[in-house]
């Protein structure tokens, strides 16, 4: 059996003035509700915090249920995973502001060994494992690190300074394409025939499906950005050839 939960916030800060709301927090929120076995005290965490973004409620009660959900178990990967999937469904601002709490109460950092340790300091999701199932199509070391593979699936890649996928083709019948969203670092984007855009945290692409395209690093900094997969009918990705060293040395 579970350790019980106990709460007395509601008389400490409410018994005097609002008694029975004070009994209703202490005694049938946390005293009852808390401790009733069919879910496990991890996914109610989960479920509170979940509940509370989608209130746009982000006050010091959200940071409560967010430390409370890290010292039951939710790692920082899964309130990141956690996070990204209810802000496809609540709302991307609600995401963000969630995000900014989430990352003062999951602030431990990993040991400082080398360029990669350094980078992951800098930025919230995980860098992941590397990519070999692609290498073939990029120049440089890619690490992959999947969010969210229920609904929409969505990706965190990151590509260490001068890493860049080949030329390649998402197409679609209908529907398809991708959305980037840059979390970290600098890097570009770069549609056939047209000049490439500079891509820092904030920035987001929408990729049209059929349309040939290149992402990556900038040649002097590590770059991550979520990829978004926008389903689509008879979808499928074509790899092109490799972006060449003379147009990407002209990048600054």
């Amino acid at each position: 059996m579970s350790e019980k939960i106990v709460q007395t916030a509601g008389r400490e800060q409410l018994g005097e003035f609002a008694p029975a709301f004070a009994h209703l927090n202490d005694d049938v929120l946390f005293g009852e509700v808390w401790n009733e076995e069919a879910i496990d005290v991890k996914t109610k965490c989960i479920i509170t915090v979940v509940s509370l973004m989608a209130s746009g409620i982000t006050d010091s009660s959200l940071q409560y249920h967010l430390q409370n959900a890290k010292a039951h178990g939710v790692t920082k990967e899964e309130i990141a995973a956690i996070i990204t999937h209810a802000a496809m469904y609540v709302g991307w601002p609600k995401g963000w502001a969630v995000f900014n709490l989430a990352k003062q109460v999951w602030s431990e950092k990993q040991p400082e060994l080398t360029d990669k340790d350094r980078y992951q300091n800098t930025i919230f999701f995980p860098i992941g494992e590397p990519n070999e199932a692609y290498a073939q199509y990029f120049v440089g070391q890619s690490f992959l690190a999947p969010l969210s593979m229920e609904q929409v699936p969505m990706f965190n890649v990151t590509f260490e300074p001068g890493c860049r996928n080949n030329w390649h083709t998402h197409h679609a019948g209908s529907g398809g394409g991708q959305m980037l969203i840059c979390v970290g670092g600098r890097g570009y984007y770069q549609e056939w025939g047209k000049d490439p855009i500079e891509m820092t945290p904030g920035t987001v692409i929408n990729i049209p499906p059929n349309v040939k395209h290149w992402h990556g690093a900038a040649l002097d900094s590590w770059f991550s950005h979520i990829a978004v997969e926008v389903p689509g009918e008879d979808a499928g990705t074509e790899w092109h050839e490799p972006v060449s060293d003379e147009d990407y040395g002209k990048l600054k």
